[in-house]
Parts: structure tokens; C-alpha cells; sequence
């Protein structure tokens, strides 16, 4: 029979009780983190084996790793700094279960357990390694997401140091200066007729990206389209037509090789501290 990790804590956490964890703490690391340190002593008395303490704090570091995940994959906010973690977390899930997988595959191979008893170790598996493609996935997203606003952030300091060579950066439409949501609705809707399927939108107002950067992306859009593919050209004829302001990236930060986009509203602002 599996000796389930989530078991083996759960068990440990009845037996050996400990004062409650900080409050800051995720609750599955918690959770996992109950009675280790007393069951750390009695294996180092001998009164257990240390395997047991050591799926214990697999567990427990696996707990971490989906705390991580569970805040940067699965949730709403992103820098390419997390990125990082996500990534190193979803790997580590991967081979923990890649791991347990050999492991009870050996026993299956010497006849100690049926082979049937793989099965939940293959979907375990299995299970990791689309969370981490789609952690793959997230962070190609927020890479190219910040290449556009590093794009962005150029521009700005090239309009205050050398407005003459700004143009460099990115086609600019003024536009009559005015840009909502209500009025990208209709944009969206029109390309979505023009084209039959959805614009392709980066950011959406602001994100954790253009907050790490000092930008204030509030009331603006990206849209994930090169200016000179025939669905930009589209939609820069479009926003002129309709006294759009947008700013179109064809290229980013030099040493980029991708960051191009159409930024559609004003500029965005700089940060103001306390802001």
C-alpha cells in the first residue's frame, strides 16, 4: 500500500502537536512544518527510521513549492523576477514526483508492490509536468511583457533626453488625447470582426511589470501585434480614423530582439512616490 506523504504529515502532526505557526505562513506549509521537529528527535533517538523524517521534509518543501506556485502561477500578479522562483519551484515538483515515481517503480520490479500501484505516482507526475509548461508558458508571457514596457521606458527617457530622436523608438499618434475603456470595447469588437479572432492584448492597465519599472499603466492598453504585420497596419489605421492616441513599437531596448507592440492610450506616467 502507498505511504502517502500527505499521510505520513498528517499522521505526525496528531501525534507530535506543536504551538500554531505564524500567521504569514501558507497553511499547507503549516500544516506539513506540525510535529517535524519532534519527529526529527525521535528518529535521531532511533525510535524511528530516518526515512520517515526525510519524506517528512520533502513534504514540507514540496508544500513550499506549491505556496510559491500557488501565488505566482496561479495568481493575478507577476514580475520576471518571480518568474524565476515559479519556474525553480514547478521543476522541483517535477522531479520530486519523477523521483517517488523510480522509487516505487523499483519495488513493482523486485515484485514487492503490484503494478497497478503506479498509477497514481504516473498522474502524479503527469500533473506536475503540465503545471510546470504552463509555468513555462506564464513566463515567456511576462518576459515579453517586460521587454514591451522596458520598450516603454526607453521611449520615456529618450522624450526627456533627445525628443528629436524619439521617433526611433516608436511611431507616435496624438490623437485628441482622450482614451477609455469604453472606447477600446469598440476597438476589440471591430478587430474581432475585421480579423475573426480575439486582439491579442499584453497588458490590460496596470500590471506588477510596469509597477516594478516605475510606470503608471493605468487607463492604457498593449497589444501583442507588430505595427508592420497586416493586423497592425489594420489597427493603426483604425486608431488614426478614430483620433486614437497609441505609441507603435517596432523594436525594443537595444540588444532586444522582440518588445514590439502597439501601446494604445497617452504615454504612460511616471510613478509619483506615495502615488
Amino acid at each position: 500500500m502507498r505511504n502517502s506523504w500527505a499521510l505520513l504529515l498528517v499522521c505526525a502532526s496528531c501525534v507530535f502537536a506543536q504551538p500554531a505557526a505564524s500567521n504569514d505562513e501558507p497553511p499547507e506549509v503549516a500544516r506539513a512544518k506540525a510535529g517535524i521537529e519532534k519527529l526529527r528527535s525521535l528518529v535521531e533517538a532511533g525510535a524511528l527510521p530516518r526515512a520517515q523524517l526525510e519524506k517528512a521534509e520533502s513534504a514540507i518543501a514540496d508544500a513550499e513549492d506549491a505556496a510559491v506556485l500557488r501565488k505566482t502561477l496561479y495568481g493575478t500578479e507577476l514580475t520576471e523576477d518571480q518568474a524565476g522562483d515559479m519556474l525553480a519551484a514547478a521543476k522541483r515538483r517535477v522531479d520530486r514526483r519523477r523521483d517517488a515515481y523510480e522509487d516505487n517503480k523499483k519495488l513493482v520490479d523486485s515484485g514487492v508492490a503490484s503494478l497497478l500501484s503506479l498509477t497514481q505516482f504516473l498522474e502524479d507526475l503527469d500533473l506536475a509536468k503540465k503545471e510546470y509548461d504552463l509555468a513555462e508558458s506564464r513566463a515567456r508571457l511576462t518576459a515579453e511583457l517586460t521587454r514591451m514596457a522596458q520598450a516603454e521606458e526607453a521611449l520615456d527617457t529618450r522624450l526627456a533626453q533627445q525628443p528629436d530622436e524619439a521617433h526611433d523608438l516608436a511611431d507616435h499618434y496624438q490623437g485628441d488625447g482622450a482614451f477609455n475603456m469604453i472606447t477600446f470595447a469598440r476597438v476589440e469588437s471591430d478587430f474581432e470582426k475585421r480579423f475573426g479572432k480575439s486582439l491579442p492584448i499584453s497588458a490590460m492597465g496596470e500590471t506588477a511589470v510596469h509597477r516594478s519599472l516605475g510606470f503608471d499603466h493605468r487607463g492604457r492598453v498593449d497589444v501583442a501585434i507588430h505595427p508592420d504585420q497586416p493586423e497592425g497596419h489594420w489597427l493603426l489605421e483604425y486608431l488614426v480614423d478614430h483620433k486614437i492616441p497609441y505609441f507603435a513599437f517596432r523594436h525594443a531596448v537595444p540588444g532586444k530582439a522582440t518588445g514590439a507592440h502597439i501601446h494604445i492610450g497617452p504615454m504612460s506616467t511616471r510613478l509619483k512616490l506615495g502615488g
